[in-house]
């Protein structure tokens, strides 16, 4: 583990230096096309290539780092993140699905990131940037002569996918030169280098996706949403608080300005001077001079839209100057053509102004005030302007435009959520790439697992498997999941152990019992003389028997493995009833008589008695119930003329059968005192004639195709038999 730790290791590095290097293209690559005003787009190739070479995650990373270092040259660059953003996901999304050897799968990549390099970027710098930003594109549009502007932004569009597809074009045929010569392994282990167990096949992340769509909200779902509506909240907050306060700075700003030139019309306005101006106007002496120098602070004022002043007189005012007309002082060559309201025109008091009416006519300052309107928003600063006496002439009014700082706003937002939409998909990206990394995977992997675990129930060398395959998933993940993932490794590990403890000692039993079996019918047998070797050849044509059927597929619904073991093991039980019978008739040398023959056939329902009676002392039937079966009924018939009840056909049941079939083979082939051992090809032809009538004739036919194996247990334990 420690040689695979240090290989990850290196290969992380390995990561970290490719997302370097292609941060590096990008940006030099940026600067030269930004210096030499070139308007193809070839700061993506870095992106185009980590995105294929390491993946998505740090292809994003990639993109974004990019723009963000290439504000150093050009404060536009962060609004373009998003984008290089963009070209990372479809990158690593071709390389995955894609054929980079293909010219059609090429062609279509090239095509589509000219569309998106060329539709985003037209259209953010045509709507935040005000238009094109290329000086070579700028000249393409002056000399096609275009002046609608619909339709020279759609012209810019197209001659930004076009620059966009030429672009890609390059980058796609220097990545796949890059590609062609680089190393195959070093390219795996880049890829790899972001895993913290042992890296996934395609199909492995197939099946561990498919684990999560199980549930009905997988984990990775879960914390990738958080991730996102967090860094939402965060940003939006944040978003919102900076531009609330940029808002109310500006106004604050603004209504400064026109404080100040409120206050510079006070000191240039002679209020001795006041009710002359109302009464001759233009021609009152100094008018225009004054007017000119409110024009000159009105100007001069940033923000300040409307400068007036004005005389409070009952419910109105009486006009003395109005500059509502934005004139460019140097634009102005003779004063009488300025195009200002007539002195002393009755203005009414504006609804705004109505609850300070009663201030105003007392000459005092009031609150600015911000007025609303369809077309207009302004905030209005009135400053009082006093005569010697200390009485109000008249009030200088000065108008500060809102509406250029709400469309400033607006401007403003779009390049906030622009410069953060690059910075939200890293954040989306990073919480999707470590929630699977550091626990979705991890986790499905262990589930997976697990699942495989206990499939294998009791079968030894699958759990030995599965506890390997737990082993090679390596999961490293420096938390809780590799803890957990360790806990579960030790765990099924002793479970593993344990299993193979109690199935040694299961098999300890096992064979202590066949070994107890073996001499009761060795007992039973030594009463017998004449069946040497009874049980052990019968067993053994059991075995052939039953394992034949099972090729054969006969009884499939029956022939289990456990049902082999139990008729294989019971074989030797089937006589056990004989042990009842008395050893005057048992050994006797000659004929029995019909008596006689009587009280031998009792020892089938001796030996059915004497197992049940052992069945109900274990408490439960396992192996013996066959055995039951076959010392009871392995006399009976195929036709139904047997004993002890007269069963027939599939009635007898399957084990008895196959002991009936083994019995009278080894009876027929093995020498008796009463008579010798009949030849092989006689005993074949008898089993032959008895296939419907005695024996189930499936069970003659697979014991003839294995006369083979047969012929070799005959040499075994018949001597002097010729097999």
């Amino acid at each position: 583990m420690k040689g695979y730790s240090h290989k990850t290791s290196k290969d992380r590095m390995f990561r970290i230096v490719t997302v370097i290097i292609g941060i590096a293209i990008n940006v030099l690559l940026s600067y030269v096309l930004y210096k030499s005003g070139l308007p193809i787009y070839l700061d993506t190739l870095g992106t185009i290539w980590v995105s294929m070479v390491a993946g998505i995650f740090p292809g994003i990373v990639t993109g974004v780092l990019t723009d963000t270092l290439c504000l150093a040259f050009n404060e536009n660059a962060i609004y373009f993140a998003f984008v290089n953003a963009i070209i990372a996901m479809y990158g690593a999304w071709f390389a995955r699905n894609r054929n980079i050897k293909q010219v059609k799968d090429c062609l279509i990549f090239v095509m589509m990131m000219g569309i998106i390099l060329g539709l985003v970027s037209s259209f953010t710098q045509w709507v935040l940037l005000g238009g094109p930003q290329n000086q070579s594109t700028i000249l393409i549009l002056e000399k096609l002569g275009v002046s609608q502007e619909y339709a020279r932004f759609a012209l810019f569009v197209i001659i930004e996918i076009m620059f966009g597809t030429f672009g890609s074009a390059i980058s796609l045929t220097i990545v796949r030169l890059v590609l062609s010569v680089f190393p195959e392994d070093l390219r795996v282990r880049i890829k790899n280098g972001g895993w913290r167990q042992k890296p996934l096949t395609s199909n492995e992340i197939t099946r561990m996706d498919s684990l999560s769509d199980k549930i009905n909200f997988s984990m990775r779902n879960r914390i990738a949403i958080t991730f996102v509506l967090v860094s939402l909240a965060v940003s939006s907050t944040l978003g919102f608080i900076g531009i609330r306060q940029y808002f109310s700075n500006a106004i604050k700003e603004k209504t400064e300005n026109a404080y100040h030139a409120a206050e510079f019309a006070s000191y240039v306005v002679n209020p001795e001077m006041i009710d002359e101006y109302i009464r001759d106007g233009k021609d009152a002496p100094g008018y225009l001079e004054t007017e000119e120098l409110l024009y000159h602070i009105r100007d001069n004022a940033p923000g300040v839209r409307y400068l007036h002043i004005s005389k409070v007189d009952k419910d109105v005012l009486i006009s003395v100057f109005d500059l509502d007309e934005k004139k460019e002082y140097e634009a102005r060559t003779d004063l009488e053509l300025l195009k200002a309201k007539e002195p002393g025109k009755f203005v009414p008091l504006y609804e705004d102004f109505v609850p300070y009416h009663e201030q105003l006519l007392k000459g005092e300052r009031i609150p600015v005030i911000e007025m609303k309107s369809p077309t207009n928003w302004t905030a209005t600063v009135s400053l009082p302007i006093m005569d010697e006496e200390g009485n109000c002439a008249c009030y200088a009014f000065a108008d500060v435009s809102i509406d250029y700082i709400a469309d400033y706003m607006q401007d403003f937002m779009l390049r906030v959520i622009l410069s953060l939409l690059g910075f939200l998909i890293l954040i989306i990206s990073y919480a999707i790439w470590t929630t699977g990394i550091h626990i979705t995977y991890p986790i499905n992997s262990i589930v997976a697992m697990v699942e495989e675990f206990a499939a294998a129930g009791g079968e030894q060398s699958l759990l030995d498997n599965a506890v390997r395959s737990m082993r090679r998933i390596d999961i490293r993940t420096d938390d809780e999941v590799e803890m957990l993932y360790h806990t579960i490794c030790n765990m099924a590990s002793d479970q593993t152990e344990n299993m193979r403890s109690l199935r040694r000692f299961s098999d300890s039993t096992l064979k202590m019992q066949d070994g107890l079996i073996i001499t009761m019918a060795d007992l039973v047998e030594n009463r017998d003389s004449d069946t040497g070797a009874h049980i052990q050849k019968t067993a053994a044509y059991v075995k052939i028997i039953v394992e034949g059927l099972q090729k054969k597929g006969y009884y499939a619904g029956k022939i289990t493995p456990k049902f082999i073991s139990d008729v294989v093991r019971s074989a030797p039980l089937h006589d056990i009833g004989k042990i009842n019978i008395p050893d005057e008739i048992l050994k006797k040398p000659g004929k029995l008589t019909d008596e006689e023959y009587e009280i031998i056939k009792t020892h089938t329902t001796a030996g059915k008695n004497i197992i049940e009676k052992t069945i109900t002392r274990v408490g439960g039937e396992s192996y013996l119930k066959e055995a039951r079966n076959m010392a009871a009924f392995h006399h009976e018939r195929w036709d139904g003329k047997g004993y002890p009840e007269g069963l027939y056909g599939e009635v007898i049941p399957l084990s008895a059968r196959i002991m009936a079939l083994a019995d009278v083979f080894d009876a027929l082939s093995s020498p008796r005192v009463y008579k010798p051992a009949f030849p092989i090809d006689k005993v074949v032809d008898m089993l032959q004639e008895g296939a419907g009538t005695q024996f189930d004739p499936k069970c003659v036919e697979v014991f003839l195709e294995s006369m083979p194996e047969v012929r070799v247990i005959l040499r075994k334990y018949n001597e002097g038999v010729t097999p």
